[in-house]
């Protein structure tokens, strides 16, 4: 009977062994080593290290705009919101460096993979950031005039790129630390007072 919590224990190995050896240099029986199983036990919840690949992000990426969701809904304004968004993402990625290395550099190796698999969890945090957004404009926070797919992609790819530089620089600094920098430049392009 399978365990219900196996597929957990599978990806939690995975991100580790990923962020070790690398995707591409990563094997399955590896996976089933740290994860403490026989190789042939993962076949019974993955089909593949590619669908293991998938899961894990899908899992992870839910798990994250969920839990940004919650925390930025006690924050009294869309300014705010955003402050808080962007220490959050940063956070998240700088208390996991294993997680932050698969989703920063394994994950942008496969191509096809962000053109179809990663879609609908990337559009939830986009439609999150958004919504913060049109809050802002509403609240007379926000210029009206700023178009906010633009200034969503732009906000994420900020952030993006700062945590993978941070990776690549093999972590040598506080991520954490560029939070009210990033904020602070974004909100001077999209508010409606300096801030």
């Amino acid at each position: 009977m399978p365990d219900p919590d196996k597929p957990q224990q599978i990806i939690d190995a995975a991100v580790r062994v990923f962020a070790r050896n690398g995707y591409y240099h990563s094997r399955v029986s590896d996976i089933a080593r740290e994860a403490g199983i026989a190789s042939g036990t993962i076949y019974l919840y993955f089909k593949t290290k590619d669908d293991i690949l998938v899961t894990l992000f899908r899992e992870k990426m839910a798990d994250w705009v969920a839990h940004a969701r919650r925390e930025i809904s006690g924050e009294p304004d869309a300014l705010a919101k955003i402050r808080r968004l962007v220490a959050l993402h940063f956070q998240v990625l700088e208390t996991d460096p294993d997680l932050a290395e698969v989703v920063q550099v394994e994950l942008r190796q496969g191509h096809k993979f962000f053109r179809g698999a990663s879609a609908h969890e990337v559009s939830s945090y986009f439609a999150l950031i958004t919504s913060v957004l049109d809050e802002g404009m509403q609240a007379g926070l926000i210029r009206r005039d700023v178009p906010t797919k633009i200034a969503t992609k732009m906000l994420f790819g900020a952030m993006d790129q700062l945590a993978t530089s941070w990776v690549l620089g093999k972590r040598t600094y506080r991520l954490t630390d560029a939070a009210d920098a990033v904020a602070a430049i974004f909100l001077k392009g999209v508010a409606v007072h300096a801030v």
